[in-house]
């Protein structure tokens, strides 16, 4: 039984870092008026009949804080990728001087600084959600064990230690989440 415990214990809290894990991916990929290349993440590009993503096909850098700069490794993928950006929804028009691609990015409007903050709050609210989802069900399972002979008592200490550790997670959320509003919200 202190086995299936731990088991379940470590189950939720694997299921709490991931979703601390998928926050944090989503956050990145919010623009929060710097330029990035992890804003490029989602392009894919048809590059010799298989679907690349753009940094398997060419090196993106950003030579300063407003500036996306995609340099392809043939060429001939320029048209391609071009079309690819402006078909993604990243809102970017991209220029290019024949050998690379840039894009730059427009200084965020006060009104479209709370909307990204709206957008990080929604991720963050969904992340906690899964958290919670988490603790629920591992406080369950408990639940389940104590019919099967467990004493109440052990479940009880179970409960306080994934509250615990539901707490640390929350916490974690709410930082990520603080500072990608910080980040946004800085001129």
């Amino acid at each position: 039984m202190e086995d299936e415990l731990e088991l379940l214990e470590t189950a939720a809290e694997e299921q709490m870092q991931h979703a601390v894990t998928h926050l944090d991916d989503t956050l990145q990929h919010i623009r929060a008026g710097k330029a990035s290349p992890r804003l490029l993440d989602p392009i894919k590009i048809d590059y010799y009949g298989t679907l690349s993503p753009l940094s398997n096909c060419a090196t993106v850098m950003t030579p300063d804080a407003r500036t996306i700069a995609i340099t392809p490794w043939e060429k001939k993928l320029i048209g391609e990728i071009e079309r690819a950006i402006i078909n993604s929804n990243i809102g970017l028009t991209p220029s290019n001087n024949g050998e690379t691609i840039r894009l730059i990015l427009p200084p965020l409007t006060e009104e479209r600084r709370r909307d990204l903050c709206k957008q990080c709050k929604g991720e963050l609210e969904e992340a906690k959600m899964s958290i919670r989802n988490a603790r629920r069900d591992a406080i369950e399972e408990f639940k389940k064990l104590v019919k099967n002979g467990l004493s109440e008592d052990v479940e009880k200490d179970a409960e306080e230690e994934i509250q615990k550790v539901h707490d640390k997670y929350i916490a974690k959320v709410e930082a990520l989440y603080a500072a990608k509003e910080k980040e946004i919200m800085t001129v």
